[in-house]
């Protein structure tokens, strides 16, 4: 099964008790994080090594209030801190990396 390509979907799936299956690994800390599974997310991007797990890691350090760690993360991915509130990362790296899945699955 694919991951759910829409937004709207992947937020209606955290009514269930497991990310989406055939989720990458990035989105299914995103749908841990946002159901206060801190530990359960950071696990996942932990050995990681790209750069979306990067910036799910930095957003991850943020949520826990480690800024420091969350803006060498942050530089590890490419990019700098965001001001944007929790909510509206979680937002925006959800619907990129959904964006990124859905293209990923039209190349198989």
């Amino acid at each position: 099964m694919t991951p759910p390509s829409d937004f709207a979907a992947f937020v209606a799936s955290l009514r269930s008790n497991a990310p989406p299956a055939g989720a990458p690994a990035e989105l299914a800390a995103l749908w841990w994080a946002k159901r206060d599974q801190w530990d359960r997310a950071h696990e996942i991007v932990q050995e990681l090594e790209t750069i979306a797990s990067s910036r799910v890691h930095a957003y991850l350090h943020r949520v826990e209030g480690d800024l420091d760690n969350a803006n060498y993360w942050y530089r590890r991915a490419g990019g700098t801190a965001t001001n944007a509130s929790l909510e509206d990362e979680w937002e925006r790296l959800t619907k990129e990396l959904l964006t990124q899945a859905s293209a990923d699955s039209a190349l198989r």
